[in-house]
């Protein structure tokens, strides 16, 4: 299996798709700016490096998640993402 590459953004955000032992994946990096990202699968998104202030699409206040933090978001939906600093993360998808 070859990993699949993901560019969005303008190369702003890359991603690079697996398989874990038990779920598809994406490890990637987000340059500093603002970001609206749909979701079709149950999302787990851990911070690796950095940090993500998120604002979900049912909600109106955002919350920052520093390295070692996870959040969750519905599938079918959306989620607005800051980022101040260079910032890495994981993504677990539930089908």
């Amino acid at each position: 299996m070859s990993f699949q590459a993901n560019e969005y953004f303008d190369g702003n955000v890359k991603s690079i798709a697996f398989q874990t032992a038990t779920l598809p994946a994406t490890v990637g990096v987000m340059e500093v700016g603002e970001y609206t990202f749909g979701t079709e699968a149950y999302e787990y998104m851990t911070v690796v490096s950095g940090s993500l202030t998120v604002k979900l699409v049912d909600t109106t206040e955002w919350k920052t998640y520093n390295a070692g933090e996870t959040f969750e978001v519905e599938a079918n939906s959306s989620f607005d993402v800051k980022v101040v600093v260079q910032t890495a993360y994981l993504c677990l998808y539930k089908k």
